[in-house]
């Protein structure tokens, strides 16, 4: 059901990817390519890795696209997911559940001790379905993000 992903996976992450933004509202900000995403995953520095959830038949039904972060306080890494992904018609069928099991377990396997990701809060079916696996809110923490003019303007400096 879930396998790491490979060069040829590309294509139907690009596609999910851009199904993922326009389930969230922001088709409009994907700029990323297959090519992008190609090296990003594939390229002589990989800088992210990607898990691909399938049906009994091979069907590509979802994706976890994430990368190493490292804790200061704990002294190891870590992995922030940066997306997990499961077609609308096949949520509820445990996909979503295995990427995250795998992801944990690569944690686990490897000494890592936190796996960590960001929800939108009004997507309340998601924020359920991490509860109930055990994971905590962080609702004292917010994200904070620099982009486009702001991050050109300040790296300017």
């Amino acid at each position: 059901m879930i396998r790491t992903a490979v060069p040829e996976d590309v294509p139907e992450i690009h596609r999910m990817v851009r199904e993922l933004a326009e389930y969230e509202k922001a088709l409009d900000e994907v700029r990323a390519d297959e090519e992008q995403l190609r090296e990003a995953l594939f390229g002589e520095r990989p800088a992210a890795y990607a898990h691909i959830a399938e049906t009994d038949d091979g069907e590509t039904v979802g994706f976890a696209l994430w990368f190493l972060n490292f804790s200061t306080w704990r002294g190891v890494h870590g992995i922030y997911l940066e997306d997990l992904y499961v077609r609308p018609e096949r949520r509820g069928g445990g996909h979503g559940k295995a990427l995250l099991t795998e992801l944990a377990r690569i944690c686990v396997e490897r000494g890592y001790e936190r796996l960590e990701w960001s929800v939108l809060d009004w997507n309340l079916s998601a924020v359920e379905f991490y509860r109930s696996l055990g994971a905590v809110s962080m609702s004292e923490w917010t994200v904070n993000r620099l982009t486009d003019d702001a991050l050109a303007k300040l790296g300017a400096r």
